[in-house]
């Protein structure tokens, strides 16, 4: 289940407005512009700090950490969870975060990582390796029952089978969205890499071996030695002829 961090309490500043210049004045003083939103309240701008939401965001739980969030100065506090979060392309740094006020009564909707857990027969002992097309799956519940991960169990995985999210174990509270039949994992074939033949790479328009050199030097080299042999026959046929008598 969804537990919070160590910053169980977050405490957000408000921001004037939602400009540009407000926004780089937020990360001048060590904060990060936020836009908070949800449970059918007005959205607020808002300012929190950086190192709070990294630690959440890269907790066991990660986005779907939910936390207590309060705003200096203003009453309106209460449960919330990160949404949507961006970060600098270049330094990686935090630049902006989205967060959600939480109904704890009420179902989400959210994404929940998938882990895969023990070995696979199918790899050890039959030589296949094991692919994971899937890593998130979309679920359904309650706010405190919202699963850290939902693992799928290779241990008794062989060659050619698959795990699929109906596969995944996920308890009563918990509905799975995603399509039960999409597969998840399985145990494949090592893919061979076939080197094409010269005559095949001939065909592509790429040069072939220089083997018609080859053979037209043996033919020059041939008609070399068959016109030698024609100069010798030829002497030895006017040797054999017997001289005139004069």
């Amino acid at each position: 289940m969804a537990t919070a961090t160590a910053d169980k309490q977050v405490e957000a500043k408000p921001r004037q407005s939602g400009t540009k210049n407000d926004a780089r004045r937020a990360r001048r003083n060590g904060m990060i512009p936020a836009v908070l939103y949800g449970a059918g309240l007005k959205p607020l701008t808002i300012a929190v700090d950086p190192k709070q939401m990294q630690r959440i965001l890269t907790s066991d739980s990660g986005h779907n950490t939910i936390f207590d969030l309060s705003i200096v100065g203003d009453s309106d506090s209460g449960k919330a969870m990160i949404v949507d979060w961006q970060y600098e392309p270049i330094k990686g740094s935090l630049l902006h975060v989205d967060i959600k006020r939480i109904a704890m009564d009420q179902v989400l909707h959210v994404r929940v990582p998938v882990v895969v857990k023990g070995e696979a027969p199918g790899v050890k002992v039959q030589g296949g390796i094991l692919e994971q097309m899937l890593r998130e799956v979309e679920v359904e519940c309650l706010p405190a029952d919202i699963p850290q991960n939902l693992a799928a169990d290779v241990s008794n995985l062989s060659f050619g089978q698959t795990i699929r999210v109906s596969d995944l174990a996920h308890g009563d509270k918990v509905k799975l969205i995603t399509d039960a039949n999409q597969a998840v994992v399985h145990v494949t074939a090592v893919k061979e890499v076939v080197e094409a033949a010269p005559a095949e790479v001939a065909v592509e328009g790429v040069a072939a071996p220089a083997e018609p050199e080859v053979i037209k030097k043996g033919k020059q080299e041939a008609e070399g030695e068959a016109a030698e042999g024609g100069e010798k026959g030829e002497k030895a046929e006017k040797a054999e002829k017997p001289e005139k008598k004069k």
